[in-house]
């Protein structure tokens, strides 16, 4: 019977955790995957409508042909999608996808071409162009703009809600209480986890342990990486209760205006939707650089926003005071810009395991 097997010794016992929350890439991943129907996901059908419909306003071409050609709804998809790197951040994660190494690159899409024929643009990833990485990224960037950016609140919501859920049952048994607790996905014994809905794929830990990602848009089942030296991984779907259903929240800007100001309000937004550097804060916001950094350090000293030097780069993140802020005086992430989304920058991974 097919199925995955992933093997435990006690060393993995001891390294298994769970994800601190939504790994964006494996979100995107999945996002993208939801654009074609696929089974369950019939809570989806509005989320659908409406990312098709944005995808459309965005008019991205080929670049957005090239990232659906690589994410099929079925069978594989290559793991350099998926780096370990996006549990920092979604900027983080792309960045480790540009930084992919070619012989990674053409081995994963030779794998995709197994199963079905591949544009020329798909073999100038394979080959490590430069500027097809950086059009693939920026494209992923955009997309989880329109697609899962959204709709986090939910995201989060029902990730939190999970994590709950397994912190529990680690409390009342455990690591094997935990593994235990991802019945009827996945079936624990005897130092062995069994995902049924899987295609055949064995996984012996070695003594890395497990990393669970709790995922909003799986739904078919967990899924894995298939290249055996990567960080083990299982991405598994959570529970939707009717409140965390996929639906835009509507984005109201007097709110937060009315206690920031417009320009403050519209900074605090824009930093909301991701981390971003001063120069695109004031592409972003159609201010000056300087003004963005003299908005910025305003916010920051307020105790709203954390900024951070790499490189030669300013980056600026909200902290909690200032998402609390931002969601609600927004009423919930924003789903819509008055301004273009700023060129993409790095992603995720996760096992062309499917079923």
């Amino acid at each position: 019977m097919a199925m995955l097997r992933i093997y435990f010794t006690s060393d993995d016992i001891a390294r298994t955790r769970v994800a601190s929350g939504p790994d964006p890439l494996w979100e995107l991943v999945l996002a993208l995957q939801m654009l074609r129907p696929q089974r369950g996901d019939l809570l989806f059908t509005s989320w659908r409508q409406e990312a098709t419909a944005a995808l459309r306003r965005a008019a991205l071409g080929p670049p957005l042909r090239l990232l659906l050609t690589l994410t099929p709804n079925v069978g594989y998809f290559p793991d350099f999608l998926n780096p370990v790197e996006a549990a920092h951040g979604l900027a983080y994660g792309l960045e480790a996808i540009r930084r992919t190494p070619k012989h990674l690159l053409t081995r994963d899409v030779r794998r995709l071409a197994r199963s079905r024929p591949l544009p020329p643009p798909v073999h100038e990833v394979a080959a490590g162009s430069p500027q097809m990485l950086v059009e693939l990224t920026d494209t992923m960037r955009a997309c989880h703009e329109m697609m899962v950016e959204p709709y986090r609140r939910q995201v989060e919501t029902a990730v939190d809600r999970d994590r709950t859920v397994r912190v529990n049952a680690f409390l009342r048994g455990g690591v094997e209480g935990l593994l235990q607790s991802l019945w009827p996905f996945a079936l624990w014994s005897a130092g062995e986890l069994r995902v049924p809905t899987h295609r055949h794929q064995e996984i012996h830990l070695g003594g890395r342990g497990l990393l669970l990602i709790p995922s909003y848009f799986c739904v078919s089942g967990p899924l894995t990486l298939l290249d055996p030296a990567l960080p083990p991984v299982l991405s598994y779907p959570v529970e939707r209760h009717p409140d965390v259903l996929p639906r835009r929240q509507p984005f109201r800007p007097e709110a937060l205006s009315a206690l920031v100001g417009n320009t403050r309000a519209a900074v605090l937004e824009a930093i909301g939707a991701n981390p971003r550097t001063t120069e695109e804060l004031a592409r972003r916001v159609g201010i000056s650089p300087g003004s963005a950094s003299e908005h910025a350090g305003v916010l920051r000293r307020a105790g709203l926003v954390l900024s951070h030097r790499d490189r030669h780069r300013m980056q600026h993140h909200l902290t909690p005071l200032g998402r609390a802020l931002f969601e609600h005086g927004t009423g919930g992430p924003s789903a819509t810009s008055k301004h273009p989304p700023p060129a993409a920058t790095p992603p995720d991974q996760r096992s062309r395991a499917s079923p």
